[in-house]
């Protein structure tokens, strides 16, 4: 068996999860008379109730992630098919014992609704908007421009107070080795190399440690304790380095998710715009 096929059934797709629930409720409804069956062909029936082959097939797309299904060999078919029966049994009994009814189940039930009717609207919305070369080129260029064209190479002590930075400043400043102190001294996981952080964009530091950095000369190191929620900093820049941008086809993948999200973005505020929306907490 693959490693998809050791996820626990109860791992399911939201619309089987919603689909079998609801179905729970005829139990005794003859399977001709079932909805889902008129509209799709059954791959079994429990206890007079369809699984049509559309809910088959769409929880295996959920659990395949966009793979063909003919990657599926009999054995796994079967496999699937076995899950759902168990579901379906499960849910039904769940509807039986009245846990529709169940505060916290009802709650889950609803996010999920609001959850698949949302990504259903989005592709509605998103169908023959794919990005145009314009479009992703454009994207392209504000990305490059917006980025950082400089990575540094820095290392840094951290350590839980104002107090031992400051000594250990003074430490330094005395003689010791910025590696070993931090090697000694360090409650960052970068102690074991010498609180070497390897080389790093701005970006990707928290402000008050990308501001201090930036503020360095090659080989200077901060003469007063830099704070950040995670403690306090001494920081020494090692070197830094010019940055080139990706190829505009490395990237294309990831500029034309980045403009479909913006329309899809832009879609959503009109919508919050045109709405009387009230919170209540």
């Amino acid at each position: 068996m693959t490693q998809f096929f050791r996820t626990p059934w109860i791992m399911v797709s939201m619309a089987v999860m919603l689909s079998a629930c609801g179905k729970g409720q005829q139990t005794t409804t003859p399977p001709a008379a079932d909805a889902t069956a008129t509209a799709s062909p059954a791959v079994a029936i429990v206890n007079g109730t369809s699984i049509s082959r559309a809910d088959y097939d769409i929880y295996v797309k959920s659990l395949l992630q966009g793979k063909p299904q003919t990657e599926l060999t009999p054995e796994q078919k079967a496999q699937v098919l076995d899950e759902m029966i168990t579901m379906q049994l499960v849910s039904a009994q769940a509807v039986k014992d009245g846990l529709e009814k169940d505060p916290d189940v009802a709650a889950r039930l609803e996010v999920l609704r609001m959850r698949i009717l949302a990504e259903a609207e989005s592709q509605k919305f998103l169908k023959g908007k794919e990005p145009t070369d314009a479009e992703l080129h454009a994207e392209y260029d504000s990305a490059i421009a917006a980025m950082d064209k400089t990575e540094y190479h820095a290392r840094h002590i951290l350590v839980d107070s104002k107090e031992k930075a400051e000594a250990l400043i003074k430490k330094i400043k005395g003689g010791a080795k910025f590696e070993d102190v931090a090697k000694a001294e360090s409650s960052d996981n970068s102690k074991t190399s010498g609180g070497d952080l390897g080389w790093f964009t701005l970006a990707r530091m928290v402000k008050p440690f990308s501001d201090a950095v930036k503020g360095l000369k090659k080989g200077e190191m901060t003469q007063e304790p830099v704070q950040t929620q995670f403690g306090w900093h001494i920081i020494k820049l090692e070197d830094t380095r010019d940055v080139s941008p990706p190829p505009f086809e490395q990237v294309k993948a990831q500029v034309s998710n980045g403009v479909v999200q913006k329309k899809l973005q832009a879609y959503v505020e009109d919508l919050k715009k045109n709405a009387k929306i009230e919170k209540k907490m």
